[in-house]
């Protein structure tokens, strides 16, 4: 079904606001302050009304970035009531330091399962009067423009910067009469449910696919590509049977030199450039991939007092760190475009006698059997943890040099289709996120018109259609084969 959200306003005036516009003729142009309390205080009566009755307790990592509210925790009112931020149900909560504002981390209190609560002291907290619904006033707040304004408005320290108070009940908005905020906040619901719906779809799809691409991987590094050939018990739980030619050996017996990141505060934060010495941190070390988006840098200079740490194109590269989504003991190679580049703690950079072991088959095994590997050799209790001469004493399944090539080429020949479709459905994602962000800004700044919109059951929804014609080009699922041996060990 097509939706008519390309229609306008008949008649429109200047705001006076240079990033808001023009805006509807009948809209109000008011301060946040006129519409909405500010951090309202507690009201004391409610303290010996409470005693030690559970409320909601929503620290800074309870709150998602699209509305999402994780409101599980809940806390005795006598802990909480000094020395935290103060809610009650329908109140809009907005994270005010960086990098959580900008990053979109807000929510509408509307199913809190107390009727008040408490929270992080990082939250500025935003309650509708009589002139504004509660969910609009929700809606306001995820504009782009509030976010961008907001940001250009803090003031702190660089990494504690906050929004003041003081710019968001001075922010000017465009304020429709409450039948009309009623029939923007039920259009925006609706096209945020389908929207939301059809990427979990993706998202799902992305998931399996990813599998797929594992379980090739594990097979080929683990069991070589000949079906036919006799097996051997491996004598580590984690790699099982291997092929009986191949050789089982700690990664350090095919190793030149290796070496950890300096510890301590030899290398902080505080430390990073601009440009220099590339610093290679967990956070670029991914499924036998060099991920390259997360850049940090140190001067030479302060390179020369740290001793060898160097990295060279080639090098393998192991997380001593990890969690359940990225597990310790996961490699990847360095590339050659990082150089100069040295290790952070924690990241361990592996020499190999390229004569025995390609890298890249190194990188690949590694990966394919950190999960395993690393419930059985890392410590910690939150987090994985393996030093550097644990993860020398890991034990690989060794084929013959030129086996290793082989099956190094078959899983790129046969995982690059998946690549290419997780990225098409990347993109999909992106693009049906970026179309949310205009779309709310447009309803909720007057640029579209809304009212009178005969919206379809949520069952019924699709793609909006201004959108649909950005997902013909991407690579659909279908156009990705999945070799039929792995089908079949899959199923």
């Amino acid at each position: 079904m097509k939706l008519p959200i390309q229609r306008t306003y008949c008649d429109y005036k200047d705001s006076g606001v240079q990033w808001l516009g023009k805006v509807p003729e009948h809209w109000e142009i008011l301060r946040l302050k006129r519409c909405a309390l500010l951090n309202p205080s507690k009201k004391e009566t409610l303290r010996s009304i409470l005693a030690d009755t559970p409320v909601t307790f929503l620290p800074m990592e309870c709150i998602g970035t699209e509305g999402t509210v994780d409101m599980r925790q809940s806390r005795p009112a006598s802990e909480v009531w000094n020395g935290f931020t103060y809610f009650q149900r329908s109140d809009v909560l907005l994270a005010k330091i960086t990098p959580c504002f900008e990053n979109g981390k807000g929510a509408l209190l509307k199913s809190l399962p107390s009727e008040i609560g408490f929270g992080s002291t990082e939250f500025h907290i935003l309650r509708a009067k009589a002139s504004i619904l509660p969910s609009y006033l929700y809606r306001i707040t995820t504009v782009v423009e509030f976010r961008r304004c907001g940001a250009d408005a803090m003031t702190g320290a660089a990494g504690q910067q906050r929004v003041p108070q003081e710019f968001i009940a001075n922010y000017l908005i465009a304020l429709p009469p409450h039948s009309e905020q009623l029939a923007i906040v039920r259009f925006l619901d609706h096209m945020d449910r389908r929207i939301r719906r059809y990427i979990r779809t993706k998202q799902r799809l992305i998931k399996l696919l990813e599998e797929y691409k594992q379980v090739i991987i594990h097979r080929a590094v683990t069991r070589g590509l000949d079906p036919t050939v006799p097996l051997k018990p491996s004598g580590v739980d984690w790699l099982g049977e291997v092929p009986e030619h191949w050789e089982v050996m700690p990664l350090r017996r095919v190793t030149i030199t290796r070496c950890d990141g300096p510890f301590g505060s030899g290398l902080k934060s505080s430390h990073y450039t601009d440009q220099g010495i590339r610093v290679v941190r967990l956070q670029n070390i991914g499924y036998a991939e060099f991920k390259n988006h997360d850049s940090a840098f140190i001067s030479p200079l302060h390179y020369a007092s740290l001793g060898d740490h160097t990295v060279e194109p080639g090098d393998l590269l192991i997380a001593g760190l990890g969690d359940e989504s990225r597990p310790a003991g996961r490699a990847c190679v360095a590339p050659s475009c990082i150089v100069p580049a040295m290790v952070k703690a924690d990241c361990f950079r592996f020499r190999l006698f390229q004569q025995r072991l390609d890298p890249e088959f190194a990188a690949l095994q590694l990966t394919a059997t950190a999960s395993n590997s690393s419930s059985f050799l890392s410590t910690g209790a939150t987090r994985q943890r393996m030093n550097l001469q644990v993860t020398a004493s890991r034990l690989i399944a060794l084929p013959p040099l030129h086996e290793q090539i082989e099956i190094v080429k078959f899983i790129i020949d046969h995982t690059s289709p998946l690549c290419l479709a997780v990225s098409g459905i990347d993109k999909e994602i992106t693009l049906l996120r970026e179309y949310r962000t205009r779309l709310i800004s447009d309803v909720v700044t007057g640029k579209l018109d809304v009212r009178g919109i005969e919206l379809p059951a949520d069952e019924d929804a699709e793609v909006p259609t201004e959108f649909s014609e950005h997902l013909d080009d991407d690579i659909a699922p279908d156009d990705c084969e999945i070799p039929e041996e792995i089908s079949a060990e899959a199923d």
